[in-house]
């Protein structure tokens, strides 16, 4: 009897420790999670090998069907798509009119092309300075109300642009054909971006459009961490949660909101102006409204409040909008058996599917049930199996 209990109370201690040294392994692992060189350095190992695995993977590669343009310009919109979670998600903020940062630093980064200097750099820096402004002035007019006064306000400042880029500005923009003839020089002189990258690194990453590009997508995302971790990102929240109580201990609640809309309209402007470099060509309805739809939908999809739900939604977005509508036949797996032909032209139907059933079963996003899952498997390793 005595040798069973010290056996029991042995097994008894031995499983208490290895609770204790689980719950210190995760406490360990969430702290070091929530560095930010830890949420950098992930992030570029991501970026750099998302496009072998999307484009060229021996096996994922050819379930996914994906491939290096499309790669590109999912980390372009990505871009576009958290600075938009900084506005909508963080601070509170819908805007209907984001078009206008995106497609005014496109038209903005195309016509420096042409008419100064081609250099990608230069493109860039052009587009967002352009975005940056035009963000103050809409923000300075729009912010004046709030609401859906607010929303309704940037669309229309949007729609704007959009109809004065295609008739009075045609001379600029190049009206409905949009603004070709755009030529982007080699990056440093040197560098054509669409030339592959070296060895290795040329399986890996593909050319050097997308490692300029995901250079700028890492930076971005550092970027953002480290505005959301700081003052600023604390008083967004503050807004978004209770924005009379930010303003009853003293905050001057309409500068935050211009800094949250101008700094939203900054990263719009960058995604533009890579736009621009990525096509060689700025169309008309980079300034339409269902631009800024779209970025929405991106955005909510993906899961607001978060840093890289927004990422994920352009992903699945951009996905079905360039593989699946090419999808001629939908048939039963390892059967000729056609379930619908022309499957590819109800591409719409099927991404308002897929955002229905992610609202209804992960109200917070993609990446809002990526968090459950993972605060699950937490609790889990912690002992708590309630």
């Amino acid at each position: 009897m005595s040798d069973r209990n010290t056996t029991g109370e042995s097994s008894t201690k031995s499983d208490g420790g290895t609770v204790i040294a689980d719950n210190t392994l995760v406490a360990r692992w969430e702290e070091i999670r929530e560095r930010e060189a830890t949420v950098v350095g992930v992030t570029a190992i991501c970026v750099a090998i998302f496009p072998w695995l999307f484009s060229r993977a021996p096996v994922i590669s050819d379930v996914l069907l994906g491939y290096q343009s499309l790669a590109t310009l999912i980390l372009i919109w990505g871009i576009f798509a958290v600075g938009f979670d900084l506005l909508l998600g963080y601070t509170g903020l819908l805007s209907f009119g984001h078009a206008a940062f995106w497609g005014g630093a496109a038209y903005a980064a195309g016509i420096v092309a042409n008419t100064v200097s081609a250099d990608p750099i230069v493109m860039v820096v052009a587009g967002t300075a352009f975005a940056v402004l035009l963000a103050w002035v809409l923000g300075f007019l729009s912010l004046r109300r709030g609401g859906i006064y607010f929303s309704i306000l940037t669309l229309a400042f949007a729609q704007m642009l959009y109809y004065m880029s295609a008739a009075p500005l045609a001379f600029l923009t190049g009206g409905e054909n949009g603004l070709t003839g755009i030529s982007v020089t080699p990056l440093f002189g040197v560098f054509h971006l669409e030339s592959d990258l070296p060895s290795v690194a040329g399986t890996l990453i593909g050319n050097w459009m997308y490692l300029f590009v995901g250079v700028i997508a890492v930076l971005s995302v550092a970027a953002a961490y480290r505005i959301l971790n700081s003052p600023y990102g604390m008083v967004f929240r503050a807004i978004r949660e209770n924005e009379q109580r930010a303003e009853f201990v003293g905050l001057n609640v309409w500068r935050y909101k211009l800094m949250a809309f101008i700094i939203s309209g900054a990263f719009a402007g960058i995604a533009g102006s890579l736009f621009t470099i990525h096509g060689s060509y700025v169309p008309l309805q980079s300034l339409y409204w269902t631009e800024s739809g779209e970025i929405v939908i991106m955005t909510v999809l993906g899961g607001t409040a978060s840093l890289f739900g927004p990422i994920l939604g352009a992903g699945l977005y951009l996905y079905v909008e360039n593989i699946v509508s090419g999808v001629q036949q939908l048939t039963i797996p390892f059967t000729d058996i056609v379930l619908i032909n022309d499957f590819g032209t109800y591409w719409h139907l099927l991404l308002g599917l897929v955002f229905l059933v992610v609202i209804w079963v992960a109200p917070r996003g993609i990446w809002g049930a990526v968090s459950d899952l993972r605060a699950l498997v937490r609790r889990l390793a912690g002992g708590d199996r309630r």
